[in-house]
């Protein structure tokens, strides 16, 4: 799991923020958003524009560096405007069993890395200064890849060193050459830490659910042909509070097409509510998908739902995913309540971009009884917002 993540010099963020999965307070109530002593359920509040949005493009930005590529492209700047560094610092520390690895990076805006450096248990593994083509791959036996051809990796930065700017390609992280290159045991601590990377994602309901053409959910639809799948579908509405009864119709052009069960079929997409879709694309992409999600960040992720359907959602997440670490963003006070959350996982992200757990936003000792969201309200954090 992400034990620790930082960054500095990205966007918004000048100073380095980080975020630390392992600063628990001990308190003995909803351990469910507790995994293996690593928070695994957060929610994060802030003021408009504190950079909620960006610390989650941050967060995910080691997916694009070892699976993704130059199709995705930042949105605006990505340097902070009044930095004099060059370049974006990123860190991950994971924990895999008895094994810590820690992954750090600093790139350019074009995704170019400037330098990357590998640790496991406090041991550095390699670095690479990619700007003074300086490479220390002295300790790869550490990570069973001795075997790796460090001068085929050199030469190959030597073809992208001389490609034209226009070229589309782009040099190759040391890391995503190693995953890609070598074969890894299943319990190595590379291979878990790939593994890892590759179930994170991001997802923003509020950009998402206006984006409907019919080809994007044509896999969905064909997955809810199953009478289990669509069942468990319309479960999953029922329990967030949409009561409803689905089915899916064949049309002359072969498409299906869902409909809300009456006494006549109404069809789903036109008429349902902007909270129900949302919900939708939350479970198609996220639930219905199947995949072994590690990390999801969820931005602004009950734009669209009353506050008994957001406190739904959270339940959902912590009983269906106990393992998966799950981040939302929220303006939601609702939900800031030890009922369903505690103090040690609700941060605040200030305007001067600190994170800051409610624990420690106060000079009182929070207990289970106190009313969380009334001392927001009254200002007890504002020092922090």
């Amino acid at each position: 799991m992400l034990k620790k993540f930082s960054l500095r010099n990205y966007k918004n963020f000048k100073d380095e923020v980080s975020l630390d999965f392992c600063d628990t307070a001990g308190y003995q109530f909803n351990n469910d958003c507790i995994t293996d002593g690593i928070i695994s359920k957060m929610l994060i509040y802030g003021r408009n524009a504190t950079g909620k949005t960006n610390l989650g493009r941050a967060l995910v930005d080691i997916f694009y560096i070892l699976f993704g590529g130059l199709w995705h492209m930042e949105e605006g700047a990505f340097l902070h405007a009044d930095s004099v560094e060059d370049a974006a610092v990123f860190s991950y520390t994971f924990q895999f069993e008895k094994h810590e690895v820690v992954y750090q990076y600093a790139r350019f805006a074009n995704y170019e890395l400037k330098e990357e450096k590998l640790f496991l248990n406090n041991e550095m593994i390699y670095a690479c200064d990619f700007l003074q083509e300086q490479y220390d791959f002295e300790h790869l036996s550490a990570i069973d890849v001795e075997t790796a051809s460090t001068e085929r990796y050199r030469q190959s930065l030597s073809h992208f060193a001389g490609e034209a700017e226009e070229e589309t390609e782009y040099q190759i992280p040391f890391l995503r050459w190693l995953v890609s290159n070598m074969v890894l045991n299943s319990g190595a601590p590379l291979r878990r830490l790939a593994d890892y990377v590759r179930g994170m994602s991001r997802m923003t309901v509020r950009q998402e659910i206006g984006r409907k053409p019919n080809r994007m959910y044509n896999t969905f639809f064909e997955s809810l042909e199953d009478l289990d799948a669509l069942a468990d579908f319309e479960a999953f509405l029922n329990a967030m509070g949409i009561g409803c009864k689905l089915t899916l119709k064949k049309l002359p052009d072969d498409q299906q097409e869902l409909y809300f069960v009456h006494n006549k079929l109404v069809p789903f997409f036109e008429n349902a509510s902007s909270g129900t879709l949302a919900l939708v694309e939350l479970y198609r992409r996220f639930v219905a998908a199947g995949r072994n999600a590690t990390l999801l960040y969820l931005d602004e992720f009950d734009a669209f739902y009353h506050y008994e359907m957001a406190e739904n959602i959270v339940r959902f997440f912590k009983e269906k995913y106990p393992k998966c670490q799950i981040i939302m963003t929220t303006h939601n006070t609702n939900l800031m309540t030890n009922r369903l959350m505690r103090p040690d996982c609700l941060f605040i992200l200030s305007t001067e971009g600190k994170l800051t757990a409610l624990c420690n936003a106060t000079q009182r000792e929070l207990r289970e009884g106190h009313n969380l969201e009334k001392m927001y309200i009254s200002g007890e954090f504002e020092k922090y917002e």
